[in-house]
């Protein structure tokens, strides 16, 4: 009769278990592979149809592969999936030589390598209202917070064009995934563009919200895809998603954060 009672005491134990196993979550936040010059920050450009660039994406994705993702999530319009699976679905060949984005060059690859069927768009893009932000600032005679700004962004993008010029493309996407990195990515909305304006203007904690949001929608798009089959999921955005993203999954119990660092070690 104990026998039985341990047995079932085990049984439940691990029914309860397996419930509450958490879905493991790999945030990759990356600088874009093909910059179109359409951020803020003006990047140099990345050789990424190199070929050593592209031995070390063969090299990521198999290690990707290991992982073992469900999913992979990208960050291309949700409401334009039918064209990311046509996208998908073209000569692979073609398009390593041809197209430089990272959703091309590491996810697809990733993708393909797992037999995956398609990847899942989840961006929700909404315009940028960098514009308003400085005629804000400069409306409310805010030059300290102006000359701050500048700084701000002529630093990151020192910082980007001189690792970019002595590092490879892993050390690149290890560096972007820093807690160092995400942290200021992030501190520039709260440290500048939400002090912008005066006091009766709201413009710049408008843009962060709006920021905010955007992210947010993106993240439900992450949940509300993830099914319960789903073990393991990869996400790939710009490393200015990835630091909010990160925040989400933090404080969501369904989910844990596996670094790109132990995947790639």
């Amino acid at each position: 009769m104990q026998k039985i009672i341990l047995l079932i005491a085990l049984i439940t134990f691990n029914v309860a278990s397996s419930q509450t196993k958490k879905k493991q979550i790999l945030l990759v936040g990356t600088f874009h592979y093909a910059n179109p010059g359409l951020d803020v920050a003006k990047l140099n450009n990345f050789n990424i149809m190199s070929e050593k660039s592209q031995k070390e994406l063969e090299i990521m994705s198999d290690k990707i592969k290991k992982f073992g993702p469900d999913k992979i999530f990208v960050e291309w319009e949700f409401s334009k999936q039918a064209d990311l699976d046509k996208f998908y679905n073209k000569n692979t060949d073609s398009l390593f030589k041809a197209n430089k984005s990272e959703i091309t060059q590491l996810a697809l690859r990733t993708a393909k390598k797992l037999n995956h069927k398609k990847l899942y768009g989840m961006n929700l893009y909404t315009p940028f209202r960098y514009d308003s932000l400085m005629i804000a600032m400069e409306k409310a005679d805010q030059k300290d917070l102006i000359a701050k700004n500048k700084l701000t962004t002529e630093s990151f993008e020192k910082n980007h064009n001189e690792k970019i010029n002595k590092s490879s493309l892993q050390e690149m996407m290890l560096y972007y995934n820093t807690k160092q990195a995400e942290n200021e990515n992030l501190q520039w909305y709260l440290e500048i563009a939400n002090r912008a304006g005066n006091p009766d203007d709201f413009t710049g904690p408008s843009l962060v919200a709006n920021w905010y949001k955007r992210n947010l929608y993106m993240y439900s798009l992450i949940q509300k895809l993830t099914e319960s089959t789903d073990n393991k999921i990869m996400i790939l955005v710009g490393a200015g998603h990835a630091s909010i993203i990160r925040e989400f999954i933090i404080h969501d119990p369904t989910f844990e954060i596996v670094e790109l660092s132990t995947v790639l070690k």
